[in-house]
């Protein structure tokens, strides 16, 4: 009797090794798989904004090339609207802003408005839209410029708060070098300052820069 419970003991234990030697054990591997897979999730959404934002920045310059301002006003924030700077430092209180539609609506017209004064003289620029947006904002062809996204490319001697005033938005930067004749001073960008609305990226200011006095 002693011997059959002897038996019947060690076929119990084999058997409960067996089962647990079967049950499902949580996996380091699979673990840095999991952390792998959550990682490229998060590369391919960083991926894909930088692809839109890109791709956004691209069509606001071809609009200004073109003089497609139809287009140029669908891009501006819905909600927020655009500012205009003329220089690096954004100035809130003295910088042109639109609602999206009062540009809609003094675009087409002929109506001068003062943008900010003008480096070295101070003298006050004054322009209509179109002239504002096609002498100033693109006063070179930006569509050949080098471009950045979240990063200055230009700099001079001018204060540049732009993260400072908008410090949750993405920026893209378009430069052009100065040439060796002007000693490289004579560079110019301008920066576009993009805030999401419902999905898509919306112009929320254009900052020119380049050397000042």
């Amino acid at each position: 009797m002693k011997k059959l419970l002897i038996a019947v003991f060690a076929l119990g234990m084999i058997v409960a090794c067996k089962k647990e030697a079967g049950k499902p054990v949580p996996s380091e591997i699979d673990s840095i798989a999991q952390n792998k897979t959550d990682s490229a999730g998060i590369v391919q959404t960083h991926a894909d904004k930088e692809a839109v934002l890109k791709q956004t920045n691209d069509e606001v310059l071809k609009a200004l090339k073109t003089k497609d301002y139809t287009t140029f006003t669908s891009l501006i924030h819905p909600e927020k609207g655009v500012r205009f700077s003329m220089y690096a430092f954004v100035n809130l209180k003295e910088d042109k802003h639109f609602s999206k539609a009062d540009f809609e609506k003094y675009q087409p017209t002929k109506t001068l408005f003062t943008w900010g004064a003008q480096d070295g003289s101070g003298d006050p620029y004054k322009a209509t839209i179109n002239d504002y947006l096609g002498k100033w904002v693109f006063s070179k062809d930006f569509t050949t410029s080098q471009y950045s996204l979240n990063k200055f490319i230009g700099g001079g001697n001018s204060l540049n708060n732009l993260k400072e005033i908008y410090p949750k938005a993405d920026f893209t930067e378009n430069y052009i070098k100065g040439t060796e004749k002007s000693g490289e001073m004579d560079w110019k960008t301008v920066r576009f300052v993009f805030e999401e609305f419902q999905g898509k990226y919306y112009l929320v200011a254009v900052v020119n820069d380049q050397w000042t006095i």
